[in-house]
């Protein structure tokens, strides 16, 4: 999926992997920590710069270096973004214009430049994470603070379905990015994304309580997030295994400030049934979901659940569910894109 933003400048989502793509810089964050790919790339340059992690760079600092082969990129620039827990949408939004602005200065002869995107590895809505990383670069565009050699910007992923995902969204952010209209196009996604990433904490969120398993995904992107965001609800959950520190009280408070609560209760998993017990003791609205109820336990078997066993069932469900409740309880949503 490529679109034009500028006549020499394009965006680019792409399925692939991030280590192996030949591009002048490869941008990633830093977190106070290793995580993900930003783990294999400084593995990889452990072999060819001495003290890589010693040089990694504090909150709001960047630190770059040739890759000397380690990669396929030319160069690694890492940006420092605090610890991750509080990476939220308006940080992403400053990684993104960050990564311009640092090269603009320090490199300005890249031409091709590659990003991952952040957020929804650790539990943040997928849409709403990927347009604060756009507003970000698009405001860098913008004001002029890019490399003077810029010409192609891609979000490199390595999961399939969810580059597609993004790919699709790019789509509707640009639909036309041919002909004379690049410049025009600017203006009018900056515009319209101009306070994603600043109030998205702001916005009504659901949390959904799931395993962050392999077999769990096309359920909750397919399943759960599609309905959730239909509704006009970000959708958030937590990966309890990516976080260091404390991931518990993280989870607390997104469950607290959320505005109702999914669980999908199968294979029973007891980080679900303790995230929610916290969010009854919060007296959160709770919506229970199963793929087969005698996976269910405890005093959960005389509670409602949503019994499904095709993933569009479970979403058709769950619209119908989410829009009652929104009647029930007085919410009132502005819908997501």
């Amino acid at each position: 999926m490529k679109i034009d933003l500028a006549p020499k400048i394009r965006i680019v989502v792409e399925q692939g992997d991030a280590l192996a793509l030949r591009v002048d810089v490869l941008a990633l964050k830093y977190a106070n920590a290793l995580y993900g790919v930003d783990r294999a790339v400084v593995q990889a340059l452990g072999a060819v710069v001495p003290d890589i992690e010693k040089r990694l760079p504090k909150y709001s600092g960047f630190y770059i270096t040739p890759a000397r082969g380690a990669i396929a990129a030319s160069h690694v620039l890492f940006v420092g973004v605090g610890d991750l827990r509080q990476l939220g949408y308006g940080e992403i939004r400053a990684f993104g214009r960050k990564v311009l602005e640092a090269l603009a200065g320090e490199m300005p002869s890249a031409s091709h430049v590659a990003l991952t995107i952040h957020g929804p590895g650790y539990g943040l809505d997928e849409a709403e994470a990927f347009e604060s990383e756009l507003a970000g670069l698009f405001e860098a565009i913008k004001s002029g603070d890019f490399p003077a050699s810029l010409e192609q910007v891609t979000i490199v992923e390595a999961n399939r379905g969810r580059a597609g995902r993004l790919a699709a969204l790019l789509s509707r952010l640009l639909p036309d990015g041919t002909g004379g209209r690049e410049v025009r196009l600017l203006a009018d996604v900056a515009d319209r994304l101009r306070s994603v990433g600043y109030d998205s904490r702001s916005k009504p969120h659901v949390f959904v309580a799931t395993p962050f398993a392999e077999e769990m995904d096309d359920i909750f992107h397919y399943g759960i997030q599609g309905a959730v965001n239909a509704a006009g609800f970000l959708c958030e959950r937590a990966d309890l295994s990516t976080f260091t520190g404390d991931v518990i009280d993280w989870v607390k408070k997104r469950i607290a400030s959320a505005s109702l609560v999914i669980a999908d209760l199968s294979n029973a998993n007891p980080n679900v049934y303790l995230e929610v017990g916290y969010a009854w003791g919060c007296n959160r609205p709770t919506i229970l979901v199963v793929s087969d109820t005698s996976h269910l336990k405890f005093d959960l078997q005389d509670q409602r659940c949503l019994v499904y066993k095709k993933i569009k069932d479970l979403e058709v469900s769950l619209r119908i569910e989410l829009e009652n409740l929104k009647a029930l309880l007085g919410f009132a949503p502005t819908g997501l894109s």
